[in-house]
């Protein structure tokens, strides 16, 4: 009962915003003995999941959820550290981005501290990526994954465009796509490899693709 504790006050103080509660509880977690990257998943992705929900319901804005991505990355500068021992089933390298046309970086962002959380080598190329760049990047690094986030129905077609790429180069990746607008149908109709719907199961999705 102390780590759900310990737990359920990390993931309010992730919501709230509260940078200086969120250090302090993530310690806790750490000190009660929940495993690093339990905390991560059913910690700081629960958190963040909430503030998403928030916002779709219009009751967080903006403002509010950086605030609460503020707080999540105070978490993970805690948290991190620890993880380095953890014995992580997932690996590979991941190159990651926001496609051509769409500035939006707080769910990449989420997504690639998860990933990295994870044990993935992560590559976040960042946003507004012309679509060669992924392609070329994977060939360079020798990726395994290339994945793509979209939150603008504007830039749907740019990540349609980036999994042509690379197929048409057969380059050898498999491809993840996310974000606000993509669906998995949409994922199917573009040859994509994979569909993550949150932060938590592009994690679960990626260690799939990489073995």
């Amino acid at each position: 009962m102390a780590a759900e504790a310990d737990m359920h006050g990390l993931i309010e103080a992730i919501v709230e915003g509260n940078r200086e509660a969120t250090t302090i509880e993530a310690e806790k977690a750490l000190e009660s003995g929940i495993p690093p990257f339990s905390i991560v998943i059913d910690g700081c992705s629960k958190a963040m999941s909430e503030v998403g929900d928030l916002y779709q319901n219009g009751e967080y804005f903006i403002p509010e959820m950086l605030m609460s991505a503020k707080a999540f990355e105070a978490a993970m500068a805690v948290i991190k550290p620890k993880l380095k021992d953890a014995d992580i089933d997932a690996k590979g390298t991941i190159v990651i981005g926001t496609c051509k046309g769409d500035i939006h970086s707080l769910g990449k962002n989420l997504v690639a501290s998860m990933l990295d959380a994870a044990g993935f080598n992560v590559i976040d190329l960042g946003e507004d990526v012309p679509l060669e760049n992924f392609g070329d990047t994977a060939l360079k690094q020798e990726a395994d994954i290339v994945a793509v986030s979209a939150l603008m129905t504007t830039s749907m077609d740019s990540m349609k465009k980036v999994i042509e790429d690379i197929h048409e180069r057969k380059i050898p990746v498999k491809t993840l796509v996310g974000g606000g607008p993509i669906t998995p149908e949409f994922a199917d109709s573009i040859r994509a490899d994979g569909y993550a719907k949150d932060a938590q199961d592009a994690v679960r999705i990626a260690a799939i693709l990489a073995k």
